[in-house]
């Protein structure tokens, strides 16, 4: 029996950009599932778990967030798209996704102070940020202890960022086979550490007023536009987190003064140029953890009055523990014709999710357990509709083989 969603805006057509011509309005979001190889290179269980994610026509699946750069990263077995090897493994990937009558976004990842240390010593990175503010005395004490403390990214470093994005996402695009790029500067990342005073204490141009904190950001989208089109762009954007340091609705100043103005940007370049969609995090969810009622501050609905593109919504729309309340879905996708949502934890035990949702089959409960470990186990052993799938002892020695 088709679920009270099948009505619904949901499952509704939409066109974003010029040509990603969607049959619904589920996307599955960028989930950080680490079965990359350690060199950061797409396997071939990373091809079947998106192959199996977009076998509706006309989905859109973004990746898993994916490093720019060597210099970006800071966490194993996180894919990158950077080099040759890396854009041919990923080119494998989106055809199959395109052979599936879907589409692929690119996710693109830079950590910034986020970064775990022990890996940036592994691999010879130095740790960067907006500024020499660490998130806590214990990440500043590991960084000295293990020589490479945090340092602000020069104006130089910061040029050199700015041409590489535009080459990275010539390359995710041309290469790699991405339909978009999306730029992440969500959730306390780098772009989000030059956004937040907090995190931000620069004198320079890169500095002080939200149009300076902004700037380095701006001038990232103007090169990517430059370079791929604006339909081929897009962002990711927190408000209201608090996580990697962030002030969430502490923030100084308020965070819907300091994000109304990067809103307010975006819409006047994608009149201009064009913008395939911006994501926003919703405030009951913080990072990968779902916030209690009464400690939910502030809401999004701000950013539609600023925005007038398509808006993907994201963040803890399923209550695992009330698997059939729908009621956050259908008032958002509801309120007007240019709202998609994103589903992530549920989409990672249920490859069919669509199809499950349209036609209100039972869903798999999710396991967050098994999030980052590096082998099949509780990644691509999780049953479609009416199939006998269950994952076995042998799934925990399956690791991923580089596709390229």
């Amino acid at each position: 029996m088709p679920s009270e969603l099948a009505n619904t805006n949901l499952f509704q057509p939409i066109t974003i950009g010029k040509s990603i011509n969607l049959s619904h309005r589920i996307v599955i979001p960028p989930l950080t599932r680490s079965r990359a190889t350690p060199d950061h290179v797409p396997t071939d269980l990373m091809l079947q778990h998106y192959d199996d994610l977009t076998k509706t026509p006309g989905s859109l699946v973004i990746s898993e967030a994916t490093f720019v750069s060597l210099k970006a990263a800071g966490w194993a077995c996180v894919p990158g798209v950077w080099s040759e090897q890396q854009a041919k493994a990923w080119r494998k990937i989106t055809d199959k996704v395109h052979a599936n009558g879907s589409y692929m976004c690119c996710q693109m990842w830079n950590l910034g102070r986020t970064a775990t240390i022990e890996e940036l010593v592994r691999e010879g990175t130095p740790y960067k940020s907006a500024s020499n503010i660490y998130i806590s005395k214990e990440d500043e004490q590991k960084a000295i202890k293990l020589g490479n403390p945090l340092t602000p990214l020069t104006r130089q470093e910061i040029k050199e960022y700015i041409q590489l994005y535009a080459d990275i996402a010539a390359r995710a695009v041309n290469e790699a086979g991405f339909d978009i790029v999306e730029i992440h500067s969500a959730h306390g990342y780098l772009f989000d550490q030059f956004f937040q005073s907090i995190s931000n204490n620069r004198t320079d141009e890169y500095g002080g007023s939200i149009e300076n904190r902004a700037r380095f950001f701006f001038e990232v989208v103007d090169s990517i536009i430059a370079r791929v089109g604006g339909d081929r762009v897009a962002c990711r954007i927190s408000p209201w987190a608090t996580h990697g340091g962030m002030a969430g609705a502490n923030g100084d100043p308020h965070p819907i003064a300091t994000f109304s103005y990067i809103f307010s940007e975006l819409e006047k370049r994608r009149k201009q140029h064009g913008f395939a969609y911006v994501s926003i995090v919703e405030p009951r969810t913080n990072g990968s953890v779902t916030l209690r009622e009464e400690d939910i501050v502030g809401d999004n609905e701000w950013v539609y009055e600023i925005y007038k593109g398509d808006i993907i919504r994201a963040g803890d729309y399923f209550d695992k523990r009330n698997p059939s309340d729908f009621s956050n879905i259908i008032k958002d996708v509801d309120a007007n014709d240019r709202t998609l949502i994103c589903l992530g934890r549920p989409s990672t035990s249920n490859p069919d999710i669509v199809e499950k949702l349209r036609n209100g089959w039972e869903l798999n409960p999710y396991e967050r357990k098994y999030f980052y470990n590096h082998d099949n186990y509780g990644y691509n052993t999780f049953a479609r509709h009416g199939q006998d799938l269950k994952p076995t002892k042998e799934d925990k020695m399956i690791f991923g083989k580089p596709l390229a």
